[in-house]
């Protein structure tokens, strides 16, 4: 059975991770958690009298959190009838990530799933601070960020960027070869780079890679470097049926190092696909 988080505001955005996650892993045995999150961290910065002001305040958003997770948990008994699914709604005062690190501890979570656009959703913002603040600091649970008005119909086709510097850890790689075998899906590894000469510690990174998925569908693509990755990679994106990106997020990367650009930052906020990011 997989464990899966999907934190909530109670925002359409938040509503389409469920159902993208759910449509994704329709034929898998899934423990889904709904998780909302609601800080309280201000009450400790104020006098006593602001504690009791705020004391009510806070109390109020724990109703609301839930009720508002009685809700969704009401609509999804009604509505979603996969006999695979088990949902339990968790409502926890915390800040989001915080909440997160501790579900993940708790419940033995598999896969974090999660809207890129919160609440507020402004159409020229792909992915609102929550999530980047989980992308920043929850680095040892995969996250699928899912963009606001994304539609999945299937998973046929998916993109994984490397520059075959790091050693692939069967593990690392599990969250993408699950999904691969159950949709049957075409991966498209691909090497962005301005020399495609590789190193001979490259070389044996990529054998490990070829090894890691021979049972999947595999094609190895060369892109030429075009002022940074994140826009070489666009670019090959645009023009290619594509249903979801998948990334390793390596600490210090090559990428980092040598272009000094935060690749999966700059592809998060432009991409208008699903991205599978990878705990290193």
């Amino acid at each position: 059975m997989k464990n899966i988080v999907l934190p909530t505001d109670f925002s359409d955005n938040s509503w389409n991770a469920i159902f993208t996650a759910v449509k994704l892993y329709a034929d898998v045995e899934c423990q889904f958690y709904i998780l909302h999150a609601y800080e309280p961290k201000a009450l400790h910065k104020l006098g006593k009298k602001g504690q009791q002001r705020l004391g009510v305040l806070y109390e109020s958003l724990a109703q609301y959190s839930e009720q508002e997770l009685e809700k969704v948990m009401t609509y999804l008994a009604k509505h979603l009838k996969n006999p695979l699914h088990h949902f339990e709604s968790v409502s926890k005062s915390d800040t989001l990530e915080e909440a997160i690190n501790k579900i993940i501890s708790e419940k033995d979570i598999d896969l974090i799933c999660m809207g890129t656009q919160g609440a507020s959703g402004a159409k020229q913002v792909f992915m609102g601070s929550n999530t980047v603040k989980v992308l920043k600091q929850i680095d040892d649970c995969p996250i699928l960020a899912v963009p606001a008005e994304y539609d999945f119909k299937s998973l046929k086709s998916l993109i994984f960027p490397t520059d075959f510097m790091k050693k692939y850890e069967k593990h690392q790689l599990l969250p993408l070869t699950e999904l691969a075998t159950l949709w049957k899906t075409n991966i498209e590894v691909v090497h962005v780079a301005v020399e495609f000469a590789l190193n001979d510690q490259q070389l044996i990174n990529q054998k490990l890679l070829k090894e890691r998925l021979h049972d999947l569908n595999v094609t190895f693509v060369n892109i030429d470097f075009e002022d940074n990755v994140a826009h070489s990679l666009e670019k090959f994106i645009t023009n290619t049926r594509l249903d979801l990106i998948a990334l390793i997020r390596y600490r210090h990367s090559l990428w980092e190092k040598i272009i000094g650009e935060p690749v999966v930052k700059k592809l998060t906020f432009h991409t208008k696909m699903p991205l599978l990011v990878l705990p290193e």
